[in-house]
């Protein structure tokens, strides 16, 4: 089995160089694993750091967009390019702590056989600032009651899920945010674990709590509709 850490990013050249030695650390002794990092047209100096890392880490590979496509096609960039069956995501931020990627193998391990599995992570003990945390709150809210996804916390990035099972999707821009819903219209059993969350330590967000809020709410009434369309389990066997 090898898992492929896919790390969408922008603009995070400071946090780089130490999100990839902890996530060497987290894995090596545990799994054959390769990160790919999808650079999103940054124009800082990523694309450098990554380039000599490239010639340092065996496991890291770089995909780089010529311009800024987002989050979503960024994940769908690094999915679709993994040699790994099992796909891990997770913030280039820095902000989701890679010690945490064992424990989704492990849950994702214990699962009951189902034809697909998903396991999301579940930030209890958020490091972002209140009025992040109380819009992340109230948007988490509203999601549940429309998608009814039972996800305390679909936008931790940090998600571990069967590559096949992600490109058998509907693709959109921002689906990264809906994917616990997805996987759940497409049978997929999701567990919920607890994981650890840290503040940032370099660069700034991309994002504001009124910018997800004007992107969010045409995404979710069109995921709403996805799942209230969903095709039903057919019965079959041939004859």
């Amino acid at each position: 089995m090898t898992l492929s850490v896919v790390e969408p990013i922008l603009n995070e050249a400071a946090n780089i160089a130490d999100l990839v030695a902890e996530i060497v650390q987290a894995l090596v002794g545990v799994t054959e694993f390769e990160i790919i990092y999808v650079d999103d047209g940054s124009e800082d100096d990523s694309l450098a750091i990554l380039t000599r890392l490239k010639a340092e880490v065996a496991q890291l590979r770089v995909i780089r967009h010529s311009k800024r496509v987002g989050q979503s096609a960024g994940t769908y960039s690094g999915v679709q390019a993994a040699r790994g069956n099992l796909i891990v995501t997770l913030d280039g931020d820095g902000q989701n702590d890679p010690a945490d990627i064992p424990k989704l193998l492990a849950a994702f391990n214990a699962a009951d056989d189902r034809a697909y599995r998903m396991v999301t992570g579940h930030r209890v003990n958020r490091r972002d600032s209140l009025s992040k945390r109380i819009g992340s709150r109230l948007a988490n809210r509203v999601r549940s009651r429309l998608l009814n996804d039972a996800n305390p916390d679909t936008g931790c990035a940090l998600k571990l899920f069967e590559r096949e099972m992600f490109l058998r999707l509907p693709y959109f821009d921002h689906m990264h945010r809906f994917l616990p819903a997805l996987a759940k219209r497409a049978g997929c059993h999701v567990t919920v674990v607890p994981v650890n969350h840290r503040g940032r330590l370099h660069g700034q967000s991309k994002y504001s709590n009124f910018g997800r809020l004007i992107v969010g709410i045409p995404d979710l009434l069109g995921v709403a509709w996805l799942m209230r369309r969903a095709p039903r389990a057919l019965d079959r066997e041939e004859m």
